[in-house]
Order: structure tokens, then sequence, then C-alpha cells
């Protein structure tokens, strides 16, 4: 994904922002639709597992969250804006379905929100560290990302 100089002159309209964080906060499976009136047709999204564009491809990631995971939800802890663009930072919080279902998983990670003139977003990317925020916490791969980790800082 390409974003250099991705944002348009015009400051992030607040309420466009604050459409975006509610959306995210309060997703759903039935919600997952609304993407479309949020994000621009050919908007862009990328994270550690996905690199695609266009609503339909984005709101497929999101269905498939709720179909892989148990009681997904986004926590969106700060927002910083700039420009046409802004910045989130939040807590994935989760359960795996068929793995410690009753613990509650936790994955900090943040956004970069690039919006359009439209106040519709064109880019979004998500980052987060897959291997300390995700696969740590899986079984057997866990135990040799803990391993890797220790052998890395001696």
């Amino acid at each position: 994904m390409n974003s250099s100089n991705p944002s348009p002159a015009n400051d992030v309209p607040a309420q466009s922002l604050e459409r975006l964080v509610v959306f995210f906060e309060t997703l759903s499976p039935h919600s997952v639709a609304d993407l479309a009136l949020l994000y621009a047709p050919e908007a862009r999204f990328k994270d550690p597992f996905n690199e695609v564009q266009g609503c339909d491809a984005i709101a497929a990631i999101f269905t498939h969250m709720f179909a892989a995971l148990e009681a997904p939800r986004f926590v969106v802890i700060e927002r910083i804006s700039q420009g046409g663009q802004c910045f989130l930072s939040w807590e994935f919080r989760f359960r795996f379905k068929t793995y410690q279902r009753s613990t509650e998983q936790v994955i900090l990670g943040a956004s970069h929100i690039v919006f359009n003139a439209q106040g519709l977003v064109s880019v979004h990317r998500d980052y987060w560290d897959a291997a300390e925020e995700l696969y740590e916490k899986l079984p057997l791969v866990g135990s040799l990302m803990r391993w890797l980790k220790r052998r890395a800082n001696t």
C-alpha cells in the first residue's frame, strides 16, 4: 500500500471521525454492512494478515472476524487527528472459539486512517504485533514464539 502524502488538505471532519469510532466500538455481524456508509468505494485496508481494496473486501475481513472469534469488539483508547487523517489507538478484545474459551484476549494496536474530501475513509492501515499479541497466546505456536523471543534477547 503506497501512502506517501495520503492526506487531503482539509481537516478530518469531527463528525466523520466520531461516526467511525462509534462504528468500530459497536461493530456487530449485522452492522458490518454499514461499512459502505463510512468508507469510500475504492478504500484500501491493510493489517498484518490482509491487504485489500474496496468496501466488499474490507467488510469480508470483519465478517470473517465474527465467524472465527467469540465476542470480538474494539475499544478506542485514543484518537489524534491532523489534516485529513487520524491515528486511533485501540484494544481488540475477543475469546477464541476453541482454545481457552473463558479467557478474554486483548490485542493492543493502532490504526492510521485517511479521509477523502467527502469525509469517507480512503485508507485504513492497522498496526499491531502479531507475534506478541496473537501467536504467543496460542498453544504450540506460542511456546515456539516465546522460546524464539528468549533466544533473541540473550
